[in-house]
């Protein structure tokens, strides 16, 4: 990963942040590209949630970058891979992503697609009792063809 795509990343974050509470989150909820991106939203984690990775894959562009505090940075092929291995750990565990009520936040890249801000719950049974865990989220999602797909991720607050 080149130093000037993540300085770039980190630039338009900061940028998206500062702005954040120019419109009510309201208004975003009558927004069509906010009910696209929570459609969206919904497939890739229906999919995550029935461990289903074909479905997931289509959810994610080719030329992905997920950056994770805790795993670093991973590309569509790695991340794939963590999937399978995440799926394959957890086959009767439960295991399972909710989006907590209220936190979504959607705002137009223009000429390109949206930004997704969320916090989600992860949730599995280990030990006879549910572990989870709410991080927040960041997704970048490209609109080409009248298809969405994710092309950055930042997880973050682990």
């Amino acid at each position: 990963m080149k130093k000037n795509k993540l300085v770039s990343l980190v630039i338009l974050l900061f940028i998206l942040s500062a702005f954040s509470g120019a419109k009510s989150k309201e208004k975003l909820s009558d927004d069509k590209l906010y009910k696209e991106i929570a459609i969206m939203d919904s497939v890739m984690f229906d999919a995550f949630n029935a461990q289903d990775l074909n479905k997931l894959k289509a959810t994610f562009s080719e030329d992905l970058e997920f950056y994770h505090d805790k795993g670093g940075l991973s590309d569509y092929k790695k991340t794939m891979k963590n999937f399978k291995t995440l799926f394959e750990r957890n086959k009767t565990t439960g295991l399972r992503r909710d989006i907590v009520k209220g936190s979504l936040e959607v705002y137009p890249i223009k000429d390109f697609g949206a930004v997704e801000i969320c916090a989600h719950t992860f949730c599995h049974m280990e030990n006879g009792k549910n572990d989870c865990g709410t991080f927040k989220n960041i997704m970048i999602w490209q609109k080409k063809n009248d298809q969405w797909k994710v092309t950055r991720v930042v997880s973050y607050d682990h």
